[in-house]
């Protein structure tokens, strides 16, 4: 146990100290100077049973007030709740009635293809976007003006995640914290580092830039598409991640059930299908987030001594995540136990991708299709 413990506390001095920052939530979206000339931008939105949440979506993004030209392609895929009709009518909104799903292809990102040529090739700046996000009104023009300031291939904000009911204040801010850890958003910025991620609710991509890199098709069968689009576009130039604060997420996670089934969906893929990642994530997260409040509460001496110093470092860490989401900073004490609780899920996706259901997403089990065993 004293070895553990130290062992402990020496990953999260380093992950404190030497892993970009990342606990401190920094990275966050920035004004730029005005271009001199403000380039078309199409936002292509795929939806699939979406009623719910895709006419406040819309609505955001027709409330623009962006200089420049603002088009909508709204792809409707294979939606039975009335998708296409509640996302209302304007000249601007272009409504794409999508096939089915060729094999090989992630549901969502077969939809963003489709989407994508229905945009055309005229603008300079595709706005992918989810349809459960809503915009503040000058939120795409900050989002143009600094990808043409810094040249960005990949501008992508973070939504604002819902924290409201108590699952979404034991889960999201937890969420947000360990994106971050995986992905320091400062190595993302980085031209030096290989560090590559997106938030898919809000990525502003150079159609240039998609195009040289073989478009949507080379990230087909990627079921952690943002990720997957990021690696790609950093090849093509700079890309920037950052916590959004004029964006922000309408999907609401009323039990513990929507959280659990988000995590599964995504969990396992993010490892790349492999059983030896999986077993090492487990592993990993008991080492980091298990064993200092084991060694405080059980051990004696050094081991009790380092278990309480690493736990404190822990809670401290999770206070800058815990203050954007306005939650008590009491809840920093709790992240080994919802560590835990993502250790659970995580397993849980290997297993349903061992059980050839893997991904499952509106009514699909997409990984099926993905990686060859038929839907």
């Amino acid at each position: 146990m004293p070895y553990v413990a130290l062992v402990s506390l020496a990953i999260w001095l380093y992950l404190i100290f030497a892993r970009g920052g990342f606990w401190l939530a920094s990275e966050r979206e920035r004004g730029a100077p005005a271009p001199t000339a403000w380039p078309e931008v199409v936002a292509v939105i795929p939806a699939r049973d979406e009623a719910e949440t895709i006419g406040a979506t819309v609505g955001s993004l027709l409330r623009q007030d962006y200089p420049g030209v603002l088009r909508i392609v709204l792809v409707d895929d294979e939606s039975s709740d009335g998708t296409a009709q509640a996302a209302g009518d304007s000249e601007r909104l272009h409504i794409v009635s999508g096939k089915p799903t060729p094999p090989g292809w992630s549901g969502k990102l077969w939809a963003v293809a489709q989407g994508v040529a229905a945009a055309g090739d005229a603008a300079p700046y595709l706005l992918l976007t989810d349809a459960d996000i809503a915009y503040q009104p000058d939120a795409l023009t900050g989002l143009v003006a600094r990808a043409e300031s810094e040249g960005l291939a990949l501008n992508s904000l973070m939504a604002r995640l819902r924290c409201e009911s108590l699952p979404e204040r034991f889960a999201i801010p937890a969420f947000v914290f360990f994106f971050q850890m995986l992905y320091p958003f400062a190595w993302v910025a980085s031209t030096s580092a290989r560090t590559a991620a997106a938030a898919g609710g809000c990525m502003l991509v150079r159609r240039e830039a998609l195009a040289a890199s073989g478009g949507i098709a080379a990230i087909r069968g990627a079921l952690i598409d943002d990720c997957a689009l990021a690696a790609l576009l950093k090849r093509r130039g700079p890309i920037r991640l950052s916590l959004a604060e004029r964006v922000a997420s309408l999907r609401r996670y009323p039990d513990f059930g929507e959280i659990r089934r988000m995590v599964v969906r995504s969990a396992y893929p993010q490892l790349r299908y492999s059983p030896a990642l999986l077993a090492f994530t487990l592993a990993a997260l008991a080492l980091v987030f298990l064993a200092p409040p084991a060694a405080a509460l059980l051990a004696h001496g050094a081991a009790r001594a380092c278990g309480l110093a690493t736990w404190a470092l822990m809670a401290t860490a999770f206070q800058p995540t815990l203050r954007e989401y306005r939650v008590s900073p009491l809840w920093g004490f709790a992240l080994p136990a919802i560590a835990a609780v993502y250790a659970v899920y995580t397993l849980e996706s290997g297993l349903a991708s061992a059980r050839g259901r893997g991904g499952f997403w509106k009514g699909r089990y997409q990984e099926s299709s993905v990686r060859g065993r038929g839907a």
